[in-house]
């Protein structure tokens, strides 16, 4: 029985992690790396193992740093089956699209204007054809996956059908069990159920991106964005809010519908400027057995919990390019949440220059990323390969994050002392994993870290 993690090992983008056990190899996870272009370009097109030799792969949740090279993987040779819960099957097809889609606009520019010829990693026609490969399995139904091996999945409460992934098998007529935890959820988040932990694993492989610190109290949330909004329009300016298109768009636009409800959200326009948040929207309305009992009592009191009064959702890229030209204040909410690509790097562009607006951060930024830039407040950031004064308000806001910070994350390890035997730390840079593995040690559980590439045997 061997373990090798291939991604997310010391950093928290491009999660894959092959299992070999009864003679079966399983991947858990085949992510997109993201950071610096040329380097992330790099690690995305390098394979460390034949495709071919893969039995399954069991996909955690559909965020693009954990699925998005599957096209990839099939382009390379790779026809088995995929397996995931049904609400991430449905958002994996509207995703693997779009970052087909982005790619291969990228070669596009390249060519035109670089006179580069790149090929994409895959294109929308491999996005579309990786779906056949899919079954769907619901929370805490098990299916055989090969070899003995049965695979269930537990509700990890970190976004639309996200996962922790328990693998049992048996060994010499022994019973063994693994645990994946794939991204942890916090507690009471909007919209989504609480984490629902196994009670018992042999192994448990968990994240840590928060391994180091704790986030900012929920019910701080929408006071937080109350004020910003506030402050901002008082100003007359504009809020700008970078956001993963799925999730934490969702949630910011729930939060602003409780902010309505209870008559506290300013009277400015909300634009939610990003085609792909429209369609993982519609997603999320299709699978309503996901969400917790607070947002179905909102959607009793108040209808559809993703529709303020004044919200408009833009698809085309007219009405995107409009926004530049409005100066009353107003909300926009667009993706990518690190501010990589998409269209909101051109509404930070046309923005960032100017004192009355504020620059909202909602989500984890990576290294590298021009949000972790924004985050440091830099006097100066690169837009478009020009250097643009950063002179609007920066406001972080953590109590939006959709990861378990550091007391829940010991927490969830602390389920299983006194039954697995050791636990292994992936998804979290180097200063949060060192952390983490500090604490749960003072608990008297075996823990690891794993490094890029090196097996690791269970033993």
């Amino acid at each position: 029985m061997k373990l090798t993690s291939y991604g997310a090992a010391k950093e928290v983008t491009g999660s894959k992690h092959l299992l070999e056990i009864n003679g079966r190899r399983i991947l858990l996870d085949f992510g997109l790396f993201q950071g610096h272009r040329k380097d992330a370009d790099r690690k995305n097109r390098s394979l460390q193992f034949k495709p071919k030799t893969i039995d399954a792969v069991v996909l955690s949740h559909a965020h693009i740093d954990h699925s998005g090279l599957l096209p990839f993987l099939a382009r390379s040779g790779y026809h088995g089956r995929i397996y995931s819960t049904p609400a991430t099957r449905d958002l994996c097809a509207v995703m693997l699209q779009d970052s087909a889609h982005i790619q291969e606009r990228d070669v596009e520019w390249l060519a035109k204007r670089k006179h580069q010829v790149v090929r994409p990693l895959y294109t929308v026609e491999d996005a579309q054809e990786i779906m056949k490969q899919f079954i769907s399995v619901p929370y805490r139904s098990s299916i055989e996956i090969g070899g003995g091996i049965r695979c269930t999945f537990f509700d990890a409460g970190h976004i639309l059908g996200s996962a922790m992934v328990l693998l049992e098998w048996e060994e010499n007529q022994i019973p063994r069990s693994f645990l994946f935890s794939g991204d942890i959820g916090r507690k009471n988040l909007p919209i989504l159920r609480d984490p629902d932990i196994p009670k018992q694993a042999d192994w448990v492989m968990m994240e840590s991106t928060y391994g180091d610190r704790d986030h900012e109290d929920l019910d701080q949330m929408e006071v937080d964005l109350e004020r910003v909004l506030n402050d901002t329009v008082e100003r007359g300016g504009k809020v700008i809010i970078p956001s993963f298109a799925l999730e934490r768009a969702q949630e910011i636009v729930y939060v602003l519908k409780r902010l309505e409800l209870r008559k506290a959200l300013p009277d400015v326009p909300i634009f939610v400027d990003s085609p792909l948040t429209v369609g993982l929207t519609d997603i999320f309305r299709m699978h309503t057995e996901c969400f917790d009992a607070q947002i179905r009592d909102d959607m009793a009191k108040g209808g559809d919990p993703f529709r303020p009064a004044r919200i408009k959702y833009i698809r085309n890229v007219e009405e995107s390019i409009a926004l530049n030209d409005r100066t009353d204040p107003c909300v926009i909410i667009s993706a990518s949440g690190m501010c990589e690509f998409g269209r909101i790097v051109h509404h930070i562009k046309n923005n960032c220059g100017n004192k009355k607006n504020t620059i909202l951060i909602v989500g984890f930024q990576a290294v590298n990323t021009l949000g972790r830039r924004i985050v440091e407040e830099r006097p100066y950031i690169k837009l478009f390969g020009v250097e643009h004064p950063l002179r609007a308000h920066v406001e972080v806001i953590n109590a939006f994050s959709c990861h378990a910070g550091q007391s829940e994350l010991l927490e969830f390890a602390g389920h299983f002392k006194g039954t697995a035997k050791e636990i292994f730390l992936v998804h979290g840079e180097e200063k949060a994993m060192e952390a983490l593995q500090g604490k749960i040690r003072d608990n008297d559980q075996m823990v690891e870290i794993l490094r890029q590439g090196e097996p690791i045997e269970l033993k």
